[in-house]
């Protein structure tokens, strides 16, 4: 399970907010060009991956998106600092003074911090009181700019892509902390699981789809191969008040948002976490949704489920436990390695 993390702290570092996803999957590709697997690409962006099988009219199969949260320069302000507009669902409390890069369309990279307008509390005695909006929240670039002007002669301009710095770390207690572990955890997963089942002949010919258009909802909706019966997508697990999940067990979710999934499904993968004493917990995310869901929601005829790591802090300074991820990956690994439903 070593690789898992040394896949994780890469793939997080790689910017990737939705939109702006060609670094990291031509990263991906690269890696799988080391193994020896049918890859497509999609006009989307995303990556097919074909795992042979033996049944090669049958087809599973299992997503996980590479896309981030991120954020858009909406406005270069009068005084050279940028107003942004958000890239997926977030709250800006949850990125307030943290460090950003701005990537300009001519691939020139700028170093900032997302920080209220009103920041210090020795001039706007408010300031902890003043809510954050688009219209309060702004970056400081680390830059000599005092006017729109000096910001646009870097060749920054509305449009351009601003990501947060991810701050990868493991503990010694085994925890890790990190911007986008939703879902660059289950990406890091499969990538190692496909190297794991590079040989072995499973049931039905199995693929992988990385997405990158999750996070706005309508990443693993197209581009299914028509012989697939079961989609698995592989997301993270939400925590907080009157959830089950938790950051030491793989998460099951039997409803989300869009409604319930595919109850068979459901059923196989709790019955296969039974089975092989895989430690699992079965939730309800009523503010969720996944690319398995819009899937679905496409007009795609599937069998659906959801499972992944739990992940506390979902879209802020997130946090998951090593043993999650491994009864998450042993809970996908048992799966591949099954019937189809």
């Amino acid at each position: 399970m070593k690789k898992v993390y040394v896949l994780l702290e890469e793939l997080v570092t790689i910017p990737s907010p939705t939109g702006y996803t060609n670094k990291i999957m031509g990263w991906v590709t690269t890696y799988l060009k080391g193994l020896d697997y049918e890859i497509e690409h999609t006009n989307k962006g995303s990556l097919l991956i074909k795992l042979p099988g033996e049944n090669t009219t049958q087809a599973r199969l299992l997503t996980a998106h590479v896309d981030t949260l991120g954020a858009m320069v909406k406005e270069v302000k009068s005084d050279g600092r940028l107003k942004l507009t958000k890239v997926g669902g977030f709250i800006w409390n949850s990125v307030e003074n943290e460090t950003c890069t701005i990537h300009t369309r001519d691939g020139k990279e700028y170093s900032g911090t997302i920080l209220m307008h009103q920041s210090s509390v020795h001039v706007y005695t408010k300031s902890g009181q003043t809510e954050r909006s688009d219209d309060t929240i702004e970056v400081r670039l680390d830059e000599v700019v005092t006017s729109r002007q000096d910001t646009e002669n870097l060749g920054i301009a509305v449009g351009d892509f601003v990501s947060f710095a991810p701050r990868f770390t493991k503990t010694a207690s085994g925890f890790i902390k990190s911007r986008h572990l939703d879902d660059k955890v289950s990406v890091a997963l499969l990538l190692t699981l496909a190297e794991t089942l590079q040989g072995k002949k499973l049931p039905v010919d199995t693929y992988f789809y990385i997405s990158t258009n999750e996070e706005i909802g309508y990443g693993g909706n197209s581009s299914i191969p028509a012989k697939v019966q079961e989609y698995l997508a592989v997301d993270m697990g939400a925590l907080g008040d009157g959830q089950s999940s938790d950051e030491y067990t793989v998460s099951i979710c039997a409803k989300d948002g869009s409604g319930p999934y595919h109850y068979e499904f459901t059923s196989h993968l709790i019955n296969l976490a039974k089975e092989n004493d895989i430690p699992y917990k079965v939730d309800i995310y009523p503010y969720y949704a996944s690319d398995a869901s819009a899937a679905v929601s496409a007009g795609v005829d599937v069998k659906h489920a959801l499972c992944g790591a739990g992940i506390e802090s979902s879209h802020a300074y997130e946090r998951t436990h090593e043993k999650s991820i491994t009864a998450t990956y042993q809970l996908l690994e048992k799966y591949c390695l099954s019937p189809l439903v």
